[in-house]
């Protein structure tokens, strides 16, 4: 067995149990701190695939900004067990023939699907030189447009959150 087949299956294996623990997890935080877990496994994945800048973008992205984002929001509300209002059997019930009939639907639409592998002999198709290479060649104009945007849009953002001082 090669390293890369090990590895992959430990990332794998990481990605699973860590996404059923952010499920089955009782505190809020701590679902939180799977689903990190479960995103840096998946950007594990990526560099498998030679994609080193998407596995960045992964990481820098979800791990970093939408979980801090996540972990803001749930100490905001401040979820409590007492506060936290109970449902009925019924409606879990429903939300669970709802997720089987969903995972029916998927299974049968994947069923006659076909699963075309594309080897690529360039394994520098994934890196972050190609990638700017493309960016700074093909794409310039779009990228120096939207960076002005993008700084019109921080500009805009500044002013707009400056207190009135007539």
């Amino acid at each position: 067995m090669s390293i890369t087949l090990i590895i992959f299956w430990f990332l794998s294996f990481m990605a699973i149990m860590s996404a059923l623990m952010v499920v089955f997890a009782k505190n809020p935080v701590h679902s939180v701190l799977y689903l990190i877990i479960t995103f840096f496994a998946i950007a594990g994945h990526y560099l498998l695939l030679s994609a080193q800048f998407l596995a960045a973008v992964h990481i820098i992205v979800y791990a970093g900004a939408i979980m801090v984002l996540f972990l803001y929001v749930i100490m905001m509300l401040n979820l409590n067990k007492e506060t936290e209002p109970h449902k009925k059997p019924i409606i879990k019930f429903v939300a669970v023939v709802a997720a089987g009939l969903l995972m029916l639907t998927l299974v049968a639409a994947f069923k006659g699907a076909e699963v075309k592998v594309i080897a690529s002999a360039d394994a520098s198709i994934g890196s972050v030189e190609s990638l700017g290479k493309v960016l700074f060649k093909e794409f310039l104009l779009p990228f120096e447009v939207s960076s002005i945007l993008f700084l019109a849009a921080m500009v805009g953002a500044v002013y707009l959150s400056k207190k009135d001082l007539h």
